[in-house]
């Protein structure tokens, strides 16, 4: 048996919802685009952190398995 489909007799509104964008939507991505192309493009202020040495061999050893 064949179900009904209900259709709307009018196209469904926004309900007065501003569909604008916050000025930060675009800064943020804008900004952060602009950082990483200045570090690809300078690559000498691109400083590594000391970071814990466990970490690094957790990675190493993550980087190991995936290669097999």
């Amino acid at each position: 048996m064949p179900t009904r489909v209900h259709s709307r007799p009018h196209p469904a509104t926004t309900g007065g919802v501003d569909s604008r964008l916050p000025w930060w939507a675009l800064a943020l991505p804008a900004l952060a685009f602009l950082v990483l192309l200045a570090l690809v493009l300078d690559p000498a202020d691109a400083h590594a952190a000391g970071g814990d040495p466990a970490i690094a061999r957790l990675l190493e050893r993550a980087q190991q398995f995936l290669a097999r």
